[in-house]
Formats: structure tokens, C-alpha cells, sequence
């Protein structure tokens, strides 16, 4: 059996693994039944003391499942959280190891459609797992290979997410061309200004054709944050005051609601017996009451799951409500897209400025490049479309297989590499 190249595209929301055969085009491996991307989440089921993982994982938790339930992994690397060990059942286990889990799981699904499990991989990165600190990027990007290697991936090799999209795109051009690379995953935005052709598409060294990288530690997930926190949580006690109007109530446990990889973090009995405190003083208490349920029920993640489904079909629709209806709790807050556009604002200012910076590091100019290549599931919010094309008005759009283009170039990468 010839050997096929592997290319892992580990994101914050979703993976993917692509696989090349020698000559061959790129394939994405079916992860979930006949799905070729798979949701970066990990449920600890204590129950039947199982592990699940993606869409599994998500139904377990939201059916109501007792267990612990992980997502957005990807946005700890590189921080502080790394160093800590998180209670998994009847054990505590360091992020590292959790992380790798799910690497086994993916090696795991290869090994199940080739019959053998590789050894060498091509794992993607963004451009900055960690904004403005160097040492904590390389300590990132050091995280996750001892992860997949102690996963069973013995040879490993890192190339930038936004290349590997541009590699699966190159194969559809004729003529050299400059291309901008929009990456919007999950967690980070990365962008890059690259040369493409289809005799560059050959060489297997690239570096020289890479003209800019830029990026921020934004993405899908920071959107659903700043919604969560401007019409969500309000409903919850952010804002309020106590009932002697003297102060008022510490945002911090509002902001960590809001941040899909802080909600497990809030389940303490400490925090619970604070939030039961604060009711006392507060001049809404109703609201904390709503908070109180989150931390009973674990609800934290099913109200982040609804937010992110009015931000996604606020893409098409102009008002949409975030509901939340379990026993005990039930919370309808309609949202207008232009509500959504307010609280983001700050966020897609951010990435246009990144797409100038990646600009003036190329030393071109918008009116230089000729294609935009989108990817990753961010760039479906309308005000970051916008922000990724205005300047480019000339400029050919491609909007690749959202979640697969980075995967499928990783493969075509790893075919170069190890080939």
C-alpha cells in the first residue's frame, strides 16, 4: 500500500485531516460518520466513564449528560491554563494531555481509513497562537508537538494555516498572481500576502513566496463572546448594581460566562456559594438567580451554544433571538444583526488593521492584489466579508471550502515534505 502524506488542521472550532496519496489530489478523511470536519470537543462522560468526542461530545453535553465537557482547547495553548491540571472524573490531568486525546482520536480515524496509522504529519498553526509575546507563541507551537507526539506522530512538521489554504487554491490557477490569504478560524485571524503559480506550486520549499504574515488572537469564538456579553449576560446581572447603589456587581464572572474556555473554570462550590452571597445584595437579584442556575446545571456551554446560533444565522437574517429554555430557566433575547455589528466593532477594526499590516510588510498595495482567498468559518459575520474585501474591489473573491481548505493544503504540504 503507497504511503499517504497527512496533514492535521487541529482548530479551535473545528478539524480537520487531510490525506495525499503520491500523484494524487488531496482528500479530506470522513471524521464523523460522512463528515469531513469534526467539532474540537471532548465530553468526559460520568455516567459510563467514556470519552466522546466532537459531534458526539456536543449531543452528550447538551442531552443533559453528567460529565465534563471541553471546547476551544486550542485557544489555552501558549497560556497560562497549560500549566494547570483540570479534574477529569476521578482524575486530574494537564491540558496537554487532553489536547493529545484528541490528536489520538483524529491518528485514531486515520489509522481506520488506511489501515495503518501515521507517523509523520503536518500539524497547522495559525501565524500567532499568542498576540505580541514570542515566547509564549513558541512555547504554543512546542505544546502541541509534544501533544501529537506523544500521540504516536513521530515526524513532525509545522507550516502556517494560511498557506496551507492558498496551496489547495493554487492548484485552480494558470498565471503567477498575488493573493491574500483571509483566515478566520475559531480563535485567531491570520493573513497573509503570497505569490502564486503554478510553476511555484512544484517547489517544495515556499518561504520565499510568502511576502507577509500578519495576525491577531481573534476569531469565531471572541464574536460569540462580545455578543454573549452585550445582550446575553446582562440578563444574567452584568451591569447591575447592589441594592445600596454603592457599587457595582464583579464583571469578571460575566466575562468568564461568556468565554467558552473559562465556563468550566465557574463550576465551584466557591463561586456558587459567592453568586448566593451577591443575590443577597443585589438591587435585581432575579438576574443572579439566572446566573445561580447556570452554575447549578452546568449551563454555561448550552447558553454559549445558543449565542453562537444567533451569531450564525445572523449572517443571513436581520433579527434573530437567543432562547434558552431548560427547567427552571427559560430566556428569550432578540438580537438585531446591527446590535451584533455594535458590540463587534472593536474586533473587526482589529482585523482590518491586520490586513493593512499584512499589506505595508508585502511593501504592495491593494490595488496589487488580485485574488482574496477566504477561509475558516469567521469570515461568514457580514462586517468582517466587508472589512476582508472593501479595499479590494478589483480583486477576484474566492471563497474556498470554508472549513477544509486548510486541510487539504496541509496535505498537499506534507506530500511535498515527506515525499
Amino acid at each position: 500500500m503507497a504511503e499517504a502524506f497527512c496533514g492535521v488542521d487541529f482548530g479551535t472550532t473545528n478539524s480537520t485531516v487531510g490525506l495525499c496519496e503520491p500523484g494524487g489530489a488531496p482528500v479530506l478523511v470522513p471524521l464523523e460518520a460522512e463528515h469531513l470536519t469534526i467539532p474540537s470537543a471532548l465530553f468526559y462522560s460520568l455516567e459510563d466513564g467514556k470519552t466522546y468526542f466532537g459531534r458526539a461530545a456536543v449531543f452528550e453535553y447538551m442531552d443533559g449528560a453528567e460529565g465534563r465537557f471541553m471546547r476551544a482547547l486550542k485557544s489555552i495553548l501558549g497560556t497560562g491554563l497549560m500549566k494547570d491540571t483540570t479534574q477529569v472524573g476521578r482524575e486530574r490531568l494537564r491540558f496537554e494531555a487532553i489536547i493529545g486525546r484528541f490528536l489520538r482520536h483524529l491518528r485514531g480515524r486515520l489509522e481506520a481509513e488506511k489501515g495503518a496509522a501515521p507517523e509523520k504529519v503536518v500539524l497547522g498553526r495559525p501565524v500567532r497562537f499568542v498576540d505580541e509575546d514570542d515566547e509564549a507563541d513558541r512555547q504554543a507551537e512546542a505544546q502541541l508537538e509534544a501533544a501529537a507526539r506523544m500521540e504516536g506522530f513521530r515526524h513532525i512538521e509545522f507550516q502556517f494555516e494560511p498557506v496551507a489554504a492558498a496551496l489547495s487554491h493554487e492548484s485552480e490557477i494558470n498565471a503567477e498572481q498575488l493573493a491574500l490569504v483571509v483566515d478566520i478560524g475559531g480563535g485567531t485571524s491570520d493573513f497573509s500576502v503570497l505569490r502564486l503559480s503554478p510553476e511555484r506550486a512544484k517547489r517544495a520549499d515556499r518561504r520565499d513566496d510568502i511576502l507577509s504574515t500578519t495576525g491577531v488572537h481573534i476569531g469565531g469564538t471572541d464574536f460569540d463572546r462580545q455578543l454573549n456579553i452585550a445582550k446575553a449576560m446582562p440578563h444574567f446581572g452584568l451591569g447591575t448594581s447592589t441594592a445600596d447603589g454603592k457599587r457595582r456587581l464583579p464583571v469578571w464572572y460575566f466575562n468568564d460566562m461568556a468565554t467558552w474556555h473559562r465556563i468550566n473554570t465557574l463550576y465551584t462550590r466557591r463561586n456558587a456559594d459567592d453568586i448566593r452571597l451577591l443575590i443577597r445584595e443585589a438591587a435585581e437579584p432575579e438576574r443572579l438567580e439566572r446566573y445561580a442556575h447556570l452554575l447549578k446545571y452546568r449551563s454555561g456551554h448550552r447558553l454559549a451554544a445558543e449565542v453562537e446560533k444567533a451569531k450564525i444565522a445572523l449572517t443571513d437574517a436581520e433579527v434573530e433571538t437567543i432562547a434558552l429554555r431548560e427547567p427552571g430557566l427559560s430566556l428569550e433575547v432578540p438580537v438585531a444583526r446591527a446590535e451584533f455589528e455594535t458590540a463587534s466593532r472593536d474586533l473587526v477594526h482589529r482585523i482590518d488593521g491586520s490586513i493593512a499590516d499584512a499589506l505595508k510588510q508585502a511593501g504592495t498595495t491593494a490595488e496589487s492584489i488580485q485574488t482574496v482567498i477566504l477561509t475558516g468559518g469567521g469570515v461568514q459575520v457580514p462586517a468582517v466579508e466587508r472589512a476582508a474585501t472593501a479595499r479590494f474591489g478589483h480583486a477576484r473573491v474566492s471563497r474556498s471550502d470554508r472549513f477544509g481548505s486548510v486541510g487539504l493544503g496541509l496535505a498537499i504540504d506534507a506530500a511535498r515534505r515527506f515525499g
